[in-house]
């Protein structure tokens, strides 16, 4: 059976909750018009991801949690939408699995910051992704850095994901990762991975855009250079199967081999 994914690529406003709110809302009816199941956002979508401390903690007070509800359940879509997550310890850099009754299934916190930005806004997250179903097809979440770690995918596969979704706020000059780290991470694993990335200029960062759908065979089914919309791709479970069947690396494995290095 498999889903239809979307992919939001898209510059946000920042700082303007109420704005981004809005465009998850248009996107999510856009996206069910076209027979889409599934739609991800980019990397802080409801508030800007470079906005400054100050800006983010006065907006991450918000709850907003229902109004993803509310937008999944009129539409009648699942949605993974990046926001911040207050906590006692910090903000968390985090990304809402929603399903499309309005039901919160899984949040992802950011396991790995990138650089000073990351570690001066964010605490880190302790699970290297979140898990939820849409259908039938089991979704791993991460959040841009997180994907750009081996282990990090090899363990969603080891775990039984279809599809990697990873909401990613990446920057100039990086477009390696997009370009070729994304579809790595598919081949090796035999998974799909959905990339859905900002664009624009904010504070003092320049967005890549190039946002994509990858099959488990490395083939990109869906993408975007820069511009904003949405991608569209149909990714079905018995694909995976059957890739990790053709090109077993998960099975292959020499886990005697392995060990990991002592400090």
């Amino acid at each position: 059976m498999g889903i239809r994914v979307a992919v939001l690529q898209s510059g946000g406003t920042s700082g303007d909750v109420a704005a981004n709110l809005a465009e998850l809302e248009r996107a999510a009816h856009q996206a069910v018009e076209a027979a889409v199941d599934l739609l991800i956002t980019p990397e802080m979508h409801l508030t800007g991801y470079d906005i400054g401390r100050a800006a983010l903690q006065s907006l991450a007070q918000q709850d907003l949690v229902p109004e993803l509800g509310r937008i999944a359940r009129q539409a009648g879509i699942a949605l993974i939408v990046g926001g911040p997550q207050r906590a006692p310890e910090g903000i968390y850099n985090a990304a809402f699995c929603v399903g499309p009754s309005g039901k919160l299934a899984a949040v992802h916190r950011k396991s790995h910051l990138f650089g000073a930005l990351d570690r001066a806004l964010f605490v880190a997250g302790d699970d290297l992704f979140a898990r939820f179903r849409v259908r039938d097809v089991e979704v791993a979440v991460m959040i841009c850095y997180d994907v750009e770690f081996p282990e990090s995918v090899r363990a969603a596969a080891l775990a039984g994901a279809h599809l990697v979704a990873v909401p990613t706020a990446q920057m100039a000059p990086f477009e390696l990762v997009a370009d070729v780290v994304v579809r790595a991470r598919a081949w090796e694993n035999q998974v799909y991975v959905a990339y859905a990335n900002r664009v624009g200029i904010e504070g003092s960062l320049t967005y890549v855009g190039r946002s994509s759908v990858v099959a488990p065979d490395g083939r990109v089914l869906d993408s975007m250079t820069d511009g904003e919309g949405l991608l569209i791709a149909t990714v079905n479970g018995a694909d995976v199967v059957t890739q990790q069947q053709r090109n077993p690396y998960l099975a292959d494995r020499r886990l005697d081999l392995y060990s990991v290095p002592s400090d």
